[in-house]
């Protein structure tokens, strides 16, 4: 190859050497201003498998043993074997067991494995992170998965365990003045937002509403009750004045993991494949933990993040017919709504009250309940619930759902299954500054 150095075009050479070099250029290709996208990877892979424990407040066993289950029942549901997942990935804060502890249990051997430390923005970028991991070579299957005891031993809200351990960092900041829970922590943007564009307590409760209306038909949601804009506005005051109690997440005993693998591969398993067109992996706000200082308070992540995922998808909001948006609190689903491109800044407020997030609306949200009603997973059972919606085999009450038979009867106890759902979008949520994206199809 030397010799023809001085024989040839320098770049054909190179294109033989390095060979790699132009594929990988090939596969992505970013325009200098980030304004449009164009990749091979669209379409390319999907999420195959799906798996998840009870969701309790109280599991009685350790993550290892949930994680385990999740991954298990999510191979159970893709037809594959011990020897046919080689790939694993997980997420956590400080709260879980390491892929290394669970591939012993299951008798995996990975090609490729990474616990990362992070949250709500997990979900969406650990699946961006399988399929470069597939591409690149490293593996063909990859099991992602969450385990957290969220509520009997690690508290999201920052009580049990973590209420206890040390703090150090950007902590020593913030918790000496009462910013110890994300509910206080991300209070800031909501309340200048508030005050900007004129939204009340009772604008986000028609989120939890909803959201409650959904879970009433799930089966596996911790919270089946539906509620009331009143019972919202009757619950007592978390942090005034952007949330009651019941404007706030469960906490959550639970595992959850999905299956990614190439969409060549999963012509030949058991599911249909939720094939990925677009993933954003924790796309940020100038500034990072400094954010504050960059622009409006209350601009979120989404505003950078939602164009880049819709150019890459190739789809309009418009062709999206089901959404699942990371509820940690009511006010994060109206402010993503707003940035992601759903409605102009400040219309939240009425876009919700609309009815257009409903079960039977234009663009349903949440269809399981979401964090605020079926359990908090950190994003997991949203993307997992998508998946399902896709497949027309939402486990609602219709008598037939396994088998896609519903009812489309949206009355509490009944169906939760959108009809002729195609393309589905995840919205996750790190922190204001921090959030991720999946654009999925049937």
């Amino acid at each position: 190859q030397c010799r023809r150095l001085s024989e040839g075009d320098p770049e054909d050479i190179i294109r033989g050497v390095f060979p790699a070099l132009f594929s990988l250029e090939k596969i992505l290709s970013i325009g200098s201003k980030g304004e449009t996208m164009e990749t091979s990877l669209v379409g390319k892979y999907a999420i195959v498998g799906i798996g998840e424990t009870e969701y309790s407040r109280g599991s009685g066993r350790s993550t290892r043993a949930m994680g385990a289950m999740a991954i298990r029942r999510a191979m159970d549901d893709a037809g594959l074997g011990s020897g046919d997942v080689d790939g694993m990935l997980s997420y956590h804060s400080g709260d879980s067991t390491p892929s290394t502890s669970i591939m012993y249990d299951l008798g995996l051997r990975p090609n490729f494995y990474m616990d990362c430390s992070g949250g709500g923005s997990s979900s969406e970028a650990l699946i961006g992170l399988a399929m470069g991991a597939i591409e690149a070579g490293m593996c063909d299957t990859v099991a992602i998965f969450r385990s957290m005891n969220g509520y009997s031993n690690f508290r999201i809200g920052g009580t049990g365990a973590r209420a206890a351990s040390g703090i150090s960092g950007i902590d020593l900041m913030k918790r000496p003045y009462g910013l110890i829970s994300a509910v206080q922590q991300f209070a800031f943007n909501f309340t200048k937002h508030m005050a900007t564009y004129g939204v009340k307590s009772e604008d986000l409760a028609h989120i939890k509403v909803a959201h409650s209306n959904h879970a009433s038909n799930n089966p596996k949601a911790m919270m089946k009750q539906r509620v009331t804009v009143q019972d919202v506005m009757d619950s007592r005051w978390i942090i005034r004045p952007v949330a009651h109690l019941l404007d706030c997440c469960l906490e959550t005993d639970n595992a959850t993991c999905v299956i990614v693998t190439s969409a060549e591969r999963a012509k030949n398993l058991k599911q249909t494949p939720a094939h990925i067109i677009g993933v954003q992996g924790r796309g940020t706000k100038p500034g990072g933990d400094f954010h504050f200082q960059h622009g409006s308070m209350g601009r979120v992540a989404g505003h950078y993040i939602g164009p880049r995922i819709f150019d890459m998808a190739g789809v309009k909001h418009e062709d999206i017919d089901v959404t699942g948006c990371y509820d940690a609190f009511t006010y994060t689903v109206m402010l993503q709504l707003e940035d992601y491109g759903w409605c102009k800044k400040g219309e939240a407020k009425d876009y919700v009250k609309s009815g257009v997030i409903n079960l039977g609306g234009k663009v349903p949200n949440n269809t399981s309940g979401g964090h605020l009603c079926e359990a908090y997973t950190h994003g997991m059972n949203m993307v997992i619930e998508n998946v399902r919606q896709l497949r027309g085999t939402v486990d609602d009450y219709c008598p037939n759902a396994a088998n896609g038979g519903h009812t489309y009867d949206y009355s509490e106890g009944g169906c939760r299954q959108v009809k002729d759902a195609e393309i589905s979008m995840n919205m996750g949520w790190g922190t204001p500054a921090v959030g991720s994206a999946l654009i999925m199809r049937k």
